[in-house]
């Protein structure tokens, strides 16, 4: 499962990067779904860690999450966790890496590390491309924190973001089916039997 997700991300990002400009947008269903080239230096949401030294900060902590991740499914799997459990907790492996990739490697495959990085290694930047337009405009004032900004929608995401993404839904969805507890036969109270009478 998580190889797959690695590989599906991975392409997509290839082929957005090699067949679009950054900036281009491409519509896929009408104005309700669309391809969009971005590159994002930081976390979810655009989130930047202070520069120079804060997007190495977050690549060693992606890869810290990723071997703690891959030590959990071990775990999982000798303990003979539920598989659809373990296979949630592969999307979201799956998803690490792949954005895992990005911030290694993009810096020199790509050359999209951000101006003034100390190193093209480590500071790579993550491709999004999917965008859902669902709302457009200033928020209203009234909104908190939020409010009385200009938002473009949805923030734009990849495929290794929504892996991450239904791969904890389905955790907090689920949850009561993956820990129900096992009810054990309750041992028939067996009465001894006298031989001798």
């Amino acid at each position: 499962m998580a190889l797959f997700v690695i590989g599906l991300d991975q392409l997509s990002k290839y082929l957005v990067h090699t067949h679009m400009r950054i900036g281009e947008e491409i519509p896929l269903i009408g104005n309700a779904l669309k391809l969009l080239y971005t590159t994002n230096p930081g976390m979810a949401f655009g989130v930047e860690l202070p520069p120079p030294y804060g997007k190495l900060l977050l690549t060693g902590f992606r890869l810290l999450a990723v071997g703690g991740l891959s030590y959990y499914i071990v775990h999982l799997w000798r303990t003979r966790a539920p598989k659809g459990f373990i296979a949630c907790m592969a999307l979201i492996l799956g998803g690490a890496v792949g954005n895992l990739i990005d911030s290694i490697f993009y810096g020199v495959l790509y050359h999209n590390a951000p101006a003034g990085s100390p190193s093209q290694w480590l500071y790579g930047q993550v491709i999004d491309m999917i965008n859902v337009p669902i709302y457009q405009g200033v928020y209203p004032s009234w909104v908190p924190v939020v409010g009385g900004q200009y938002t473009n929608g949805f923030p734009i995401f990849n495929i290794a973001d929504s892996s991450i993404f239904i791969g904890v839904a389905l955790i907090l969805l689920l949850q009561g089916r993956f820990f129900k507890e096992q009810e054990t036969p309750r041992e028939a109270d067996t009465e001894p039997t006298d031989s001798l009478r």
